[in-house]
């Protein structure tokens, strides 16, 4: 009998006010983000010396940690109880690219066990060089095993479930708002920025993310206005725009007061969701008398969305069901 197992990969994040600087020091080390020529070690050093008294502050914000690293171990949890009603014994990993567990102690766990096949599911239904890109390389650089027995899942930006669990968040933000104004609601798609030079290079980041929200405005009917804007901008150099403090002036300007944020490329709450979006772009948004300025919560615990988990990593393992002697019927 086969033995399987699925990893998830996601960012990871501080789990305590102690942990943002070492946390911070692993991010600015990645070389597939920051490409220093000669000192990476140093530069992330000073990086994280230098970022870590605002960070803090942040977190003391949203509860003193990242709250990513439960999301997904509930996702964890639940796509291996989904996926165990058809293959019993099938295992289900997380590894955060920045914090604990990392990659290198999950891929020396999985290899230990010696699975017949593993599915490498990166939380990030977007490809990009510097989220899935950078974490399945952290894995190649890491993982001794037999490569044959692994199956990389770039994206899945536009499967069905994923777009429908969206929709199910968005809906239920809709009620958020008052009934009078529903109608009158902006869809506001917030993804996480990316240089321009890299989508120059050909990252297919940007046109993936287009392609979800066509698929969600499709899915609906094109229930609403809507619009798409990029956040977390680093650093000096262009990155995609329009950036979202830009577009939320720019609809007040236009007198459109009902806007609901969606945080189109997470799957889970975080602090670019919960102090990015629902703490300093609300200010904005008070002072250009935005109404009613609601931020849609993260997948988190959405069935919906395990339910697209769980078809990704069956068709990714070809496992195929099992079934028992007792269920068969002889005839004759």
């Amino acid at each position: 009998m086969n033995k399987y197992a699925v990893v998830l990969f996601n960012l990871g994040g501080p789990d305590s006010l102690e942990a943002i600087k070492p946390f911070l020091f692993n991010l600015f080390s990645d070389r597939d983000i920051f490409k220093i020529p000669v000192g990476q070690k140093l530069f992330a050093k000073i990086m994280s010396v230098f970022r870590a008294p605002a960070v803090r502050e942040k977190y003391k914000r949203i509860g003193g940690k990242s709250p990513i690293n439960d999301w997904t171990q509930l996702q964890r949890s639940m796509l291996q109880q989904e996926l165990q009603k058809e293959v019993p014994g099938v295992e289900v990993y997380k590894a955060m690219r920045y914090w604990n567990p990392t990659i290198k102690d999950i891929a020396e766990k999985v290899l230990e066990k010696a699975f017949d096949k593993i599915a490498l599911l990166p939380l990030y239904p977007h490809y990009s060089i510097t989220t899935t890109g950078s974490s399945f390389n952290e894995w190649k650089r890491v993982y001794k095993g037999d490569v044959g027995k692994l199956t990389f899942i770039d994206d899945y930006f536009d499967n069905h479930r994923y777009i429908d669990a969206l929709n199910e968040r968005i809906d239920e933000t809709i009620l958020r708002f008052p009934e009078n104004v529903r109608d009158d609601i902006q869809l506001l798609f917030s993804a996480h920025g990316l240089p321009e030079s890299l989508a120059k290079q050909g990252d297919p980041y940007p046109k993936q993310i287009d392609k979800t929200i066509a698929c969600v405005m499709k899915a609906r009917n094109f229930s609403h206005e809507y619009h798409l804007c990029f956040q977390s901008k680093v650093g000096p150099a262009k990155w995609l725009k329009p950036s979202t403090d830009e577009m939320i002036r720019g609809l007040a300007v236009k007198r459109k007061k009902q806007l609901l944020v969606i945080p189109i490329s997470f799957v889970s709450d975080h602090i670019e969701t919960l102090f990015e979006l629902d703490i300093e772009y609300r200010m904005i948004a008070d002072e250009v008398s935005i109404e009613n300025y609601i931020v849609m919560k993260g997948l988190n615990n959405s069935k919906t969305f395990v339910a697209a988990l769980k078809e990704l990593a069956v068709q990714a393992l070809q496992i195929q069901r099992v079934i028992e002697p007792e269920n068969f019927e002889i005839n004759g």
